[in-house]
């Protein structure tokens, strides 16, 4: 197979010719792989993610020795969306026993190389038990271990033992994050483990609704990736409404239902009184924030060159995006949870310096972005641009010169597609005619 060919250490070829068990490939529809082989680059990215995620995958082999795997959970939780509402959920569990905790915690991720992403997420080995969404109390033992999992403070050590070996699917397109090998589970055990005093007590709180309990938790400072994994495991809510929620829509609800909560608040404090603009580049995704001087309106527009995750097979650049006025949106955002990912990182600035504004977030994902890492990148990529100090212009039309010199799309193609920026360019004022 080409694959064995291109591996970056020869000592990893025979671990994987002889592991052939526990790993298998998907062919891209298109078979440009296959003419590719990892060397050639013609799907435009400036790296073969392929081969990212196979030298990943195979440096974890060795250390998968049986069906009993033993190591410490960050903690981290996995709950499945396919055939909903029958899911699998289960522990992420390394086959290590060290302090893991950041396998598994993004917000500490800004800065670290794909490499390094791909190295943590490729080390968790998924166990998996089959149970339906809004039955999980009678899923027993296996669910039971998982759920005080999701609310653990810190890494806990984990034995799982497993039906049959675990495998990997190294897939041959942008379509799947890196993951480790996974299996169905015989049984989970876990050592003594240490709570979350705020997840616990909300979790106890049967009466309290899911929804105040995300916030409050929030507001104390719990960190948004904890109260996701708790959630998505059913630890909150009234207790006969609690059901499981796929990792992925967990996601997206919890920075839906913070961001959304903020916003309230933020339609109650002054304007700010200059044009802002923040940026930052992370993964060769670049970030240009601007703020005008408005009421609270918001939106999101991204741009994907070909050859990236989103445009593999394209000629040109596709932009898309989606936006809300003061009244808020009452349908799922098209971009999906990236949209809603960066609302929560403005509104949080917007809340701590107590101002309102409108807001527009624009994002440039360039060819060095060459595989998905979760919208996570997106939250903390504004959360890094949030904490730097914005240049300042009188005009909008001084800011938007601004945001020409940082991106390579043409300007007028961000203002075409942009509602906000075309009416805020447009839209005539009171105080100019005072």
């Amino acid at each position: 197979m080409w694959i064995l060919n291109l591996l970056e250490d020869s000592s990893l070829v025979n671990e994987l010719n002889d592991n052939r068990d526990i790993w298998t490939t998907r062919q891209s529809s298109s078979g440009l792989c296959v003419v590719c082989k990892g060397s050639r680059m013609l799907c435009g990215k400036t790296r073969c993610p392929v081969m990212l995620r196979v030298n990943s995958f195979v440096r974890s082999v060795p250390l998968i020795k049986s069906l009993d795997i033993s190591g410490a959970s960050p903690p981290s939780v996995f709950v499945g969306r396919v055939g909903y509402p029958y899911v699998y959920a289960g522990p992420l569990v390394p086959p290590v026993h060290e302090d893991t905790s950041l396998y598994d915690l993004p917000e500490l991720w800004f800065g670290k190389t794909i490499d390094e992403i791909v190295g943590f997420r490729s080390m968790l080995i998924r166990g998996k038990h089959r149970v339906h969404v809004r039955r999980f109390e009678e899923a027993g033992k296996i669910l039971d271990v998982t759920r005080e999992l999701a609310l653990a403070s810190r890494a806990t050590d984990v034995e799982l033992s497993l039906k049959k070996r675990p495998r990997g699917l190294i897939v041959l397109n942008d379509d799947v994050q890196p993951f480790g090998p996974s299996a169905p589970i015989r049984d989970l055990r876990m050592r003594s483990v240490h709570w979350d005093h705020q997840l616990e007590k909300a979790h106890y709180d049967t009466d309290l609704r899911a929804n105040p309990a995300v916030l409050e938790l929030y507001n104390k400072g719990v960190m948004v990736t904890k109260i996701q994994k708790a959630f998505s495991v059913g630890a909150f809510g009234i207790k006969r409404q609690r059901r499981l929620v796929p990792t992925r829509w967990s996601i997206t609800a919890i920075d839906s239902m913070i961001s959304k909560g903020m916003i309230e608040r933020v339609k109650e404090f002054p304007l700010i009184d200059k044009y802002r603009l923040y940026e930052s580049s992370y993964l060769d995704n670049q970030f240009e924030i601007l703020m005008i001087p408005d009421a609270w309106s918001y939106e999101a527009i991204e741009a994907w060159y070909p050859g990236t995750v989103w445009n593999p097979g394209g000629r040109n650049v596709v932009m898309f995006g989606d936006w809300e006025g003061y009244g808020g949106r009452s349908t799922y955002a098209e971009i999906g949870g990236c949209y809603y990912a960066a609302r929560l990182a403005v509104c949080e600035l917007l809340t701590r310096e107590q101002r309102q504004a409108s807001v527009v977030v624009l994002r440039e994902a360039r060819p060095g972005y060459i595989m998905p890492v979760g919208v996570w990148q997106v939250r903390e990529n504004v959360r890094n641009a949030m904490g730097n100090l914005p240049e300042k212009f009188d005009t909008l039309d001084e800011a938007v010169r601004q945001i020409s010199t940082q991106f390579r799309i043409p300007l007028e193609q961000w203002i075409n597609k942009s509602r906000l920026i075309s009416c805020a360019r447009t839209q005539k004022k009171i105080s100019q005619y005072i």
